[in-house]
């Protein structure tokens, strides 16, 4: 293990003993903003902006001027970058997953996403929802992430980490820019954006919408290949070709006036694919769509009177789940013991879920070097549609059977789930104090209560020491909670996975310490250490004979620990050069093995040369290594990846163009992220190969 952690200190000493640059003065800083945004400061932290290297918390900020020098065209991309964070993928319709520290799901619930301070989790899987297609990046301005615990200050799912996506504002974009992308795999999208004023109103306004037709990666043998040979037949669609295809339209508004912000968002997912198919069984055919729509309103004034200040944030947000063409469980052909599907096993369900979510906090700093938070929130959480569409019936032992009819509504006889409606009233406290000139201690806790499953209540501590002008270190301990879905907890006539109305929420405890060093003027170095421990884990576990199929219960533990290096190096006035370094080591406690899937080793490097003629050029290295199985599956581990990246683009003013041309996996790797227990798809998911992305834009 020693050799492990001295990986990243011997990657610091080969910096440091790298020849010293000349120091940059103040026009070279400002030219380094220009270029890769701001990054020095963050609110996701504590709820209020504060120094990045004082926040009480493992963060990164990403800017939008980062995302354009990297080459990013989906948030999958920024966020891979991240140290701490590797996105994998999900079978059915090949969702992102976002495994932070080595936390891995299925449906990825342990991660909050976030866009301008307001949840994007659906209620059905809890999560950011499977019909997911990609998230463009042309209207982020800032991403802001925090890697640990975050339910002291943000509630359920805050488990893993935090992801906060702030959109542009009239601030962020001042006239207006359109601009055209086309790539491989038949991608195309188009996008506008303004921002100006209307009156004393800010507006800023966004439009984006494209299509791919994903790629065509093969997937060798798939759940159906296992069940030929067993029945000896040949329905299996393997080898074929991955359904990853989607046409996309989003659009967002964003308004201010005084102390009122307004955003207004639309995303629409259509013909979205089935990936490798909705039960790990190939269908070429299967088609999905999504169709989210989200507004917030708030009111904040810093200075409501002496020493105080607060806000309000009111949010409703409606996600919609439709199956436009019938969705291939196993393919035509398949043989169960209790029938034969010559059409397929088909089946799907339809949802619509509405939330409403009310906020206010109010601070204060009229205590000497304290600065106080109180918050107060109600959830309203209604999944008011739920429809059931198949070809087939469950018979009493939940073994489904074929009804030899083609696919009918099944809604009222034998449904997935009944419409299910969760509320939840919460409150915190956060005292941020400065007990002395190089120390500050943050404290909060907040307890949520559930209408469905009771309360729950989750603290925080951060000690943070500016050691030196150029050095500060943290210690953090925080505890967080991840709630069950309603998937979890009332799925009803589903032969593999039941639900289970009396589940507790998922806990983790976690302890950190992190650094930040500024080694020179011209490298910056940062560092944590952490470990964790999670209880409560809501797993599927088998039922008792006869009864068939698993239901989800409260079943065992994990614990892990890690750390993460990164670095960022102004080696000259026109080269950068950044990377990162993640390790992480987690064991299952039921069985005492690794829990899988996530690599124990995560390297990342980028190099930036921003030529005389106006031009940027990067290249970036991503090596994914060390993944094991999980508890009980006999395949080999996961095979290592490196990709590499290439990308060129031009920056230029108002009333010009601007280029640009991204290359990804240039070396054409047969990257593969792990498919699950048991091995359904026994070759994992292979990843898009070699991609190039033309683009042009013009501002004005």
């Amino acid at each position: 293990m020693k050799s492990v952690y001295a990986l990243p200190f011997a990657v610091a000493s080969l910096l440091l003993a790298v020849p010293v640059a000349h120091a940059a003065d103040s026009a070279e800083e400002e030219d380094l903003t220009l270029v890769y945004g701001d990054k020095s400061t963050i609110s996701i932290a504590t709820g209020s902006k504060q120094k990045l290297r004082r926040a009480p918390a493992v963060a990164t900020v990403i800017t939008a001027e980062d995302i354009a020098a990297m080459g990013a065209v989906d948030l999958d991309d920024v966020l891979e970058t991240v140290p701490g964070i590797h996105v994998s993928n999900a079978p059915n319709t090949y969702s992102s997953l976002y495994l932070i520290r080595g936390i891995y799901s299925g449906q990825n619930p342990q991660t909050l996403l976030l866009q301008n301070g307001v949840p994007m989790t659906t209620l059905f899987q809890g999560n950011k929802g499977n019909i997911w297609g990609g998230y463009p990046v042309e209207n982020i301005a800032r991403i802001e992430i925090i890697r640990g615990p975050g339910s002291a200050l943000y509630g359920a799912d805050a488990y893993s980490g935090v992801i906060n996506i702030i959109t542009k504002t009239a601030a962020d974009q001042r006239g207006t820019r359109a601009g055209l992308r086309a790539g491989s795999f038949g991608t195309r999208s188009a996008w506008a954006q303004h921002g100006g004023t209307a009156g004393d109103i800010d507006v800023s306004a966004y439009l984006q919408v494209g299509s791919t037709d994903g790629h065509k990666r093969i997937i060798e043998a798939d759940a159906q290949t296992a069940r030929d040979l067993a029945a000896g037949t040949r329905a299996s669609l393997a080898p074929g070709p991955v359904n990853v295809g989607y046409d996309a339209v989003d659009a967002q508004l964003a308004l201010g006036y005084e102390k009122w912000r307004a955003n207004v968002g639309y995303k629409l997912r259509d013909d979205l694919g089935t990936g490798a198919g909705i039960s790990s069984a190939l269908d070429p055919v299967g088609k999905e769509k999504s169709e989210r729509f989200n507004t917030d309103l708030s009111w904040t004034d810093a200075h409501l009177a002496n020493g105080w200040g607060g806000g309000v944030t009111a949010s409703y947000f409606e996600y919609r789940q439709r199956i436009p063409v019938n969705l291939q469980l196993f393919p035509p052909g398949t043989v169960l013991p209790t029938g034969s599907f010559p059409q397929g096993m088909i089946g799907h369900p339809d949802t619509s879920e509405r939330q409403l979510r009310l906020s206010a906090f109010a601070t204060y700093s009229g205590f000497e070097n304290h600065s106080l938070r109180f918050g107060v929130g109600h959830d309203d959480l209604n999944l008011y549609e739920t429809r059931t569409f198949k070809n087939y019936i469950f018979n009493p032992a939940g073994v489904p059977v074929p009804t030899g009819r083609p696919v009918e509504d099944y809604s009222t006889i034998q449904p997935f789930m009944l419409p299910q409606r969760r509320k939840i009233n919460y409150l915190y406290v956060q005292d941020e104090w400065q007990f002395a000139r190089d120390w500050a201690l943050t404290a909060g806790v907040r307890h949520d209560r559930y209408s469905d499953f009771g309360g729950t209540t989750n603290p925080r501590l951060a000690l943070v020491w500016d050691a030196a002008l150029d050095l500060t270190a943290k210690l953090l301990y925080g505890r967080a909670f991840r709630a069950p879905s309603f998937s979890e907890q009332y799925s009803i006539n589903n032969p593999v996975q039941r639900g289970n109305a009396d589940l507790n929420p998922e806990t983790i405890n976690t302890l950190e310490a992190a650094f930040s060093w500024q080694a020179r003027r011209d490298l910056q170095l940062n560092l944590s250490i952490f470990r964790y421990n999670m209880d409560d884990i809501i797993r599927a576990t088998p039922n008792p004979a006869p009864v068939l199929g698993s239901t989800f219960n409260n079943a065992g533990g994990q614990h892990g620990r890690g750390m993460e290096l990164e670095a960022v190096w102004d080696a000259s006035r026109t080269v950068r050069l950044s990377g990162n370094y993640s390790y992480q080591r987690s064991i299952d406690e039921t069985t005492g093995t690794d829990a899988g899937y996530a690599p124990h080793h995560h390297l990342y490097t980028r190099a930036d040369w921003r030529l005389t003629t106006g031009w940027l050029a990067s290249t970036q290295l991503n090596w994914v290594a060390d993944r094991k199985r999980a508890a009980g599956d006999t395949r080999p581990p996961i095979a290592d990846y490196k990709t590499v990246d290439l990308s060129l683009r031009t920056s230029r003013g108002k009333g010009q163009w601007e280029f640009g041309a991204t290359v990804r996996n240039l070396f054409n790797a047969d990257a593969r992220e792990p498919s699950p227990a048991p091995g359904l798809i026994p070759n994992d998911l292979p990843l898009a190969p070699r991609a190039l992305y033309l683009q042009a834009a013009y501002s004005m």
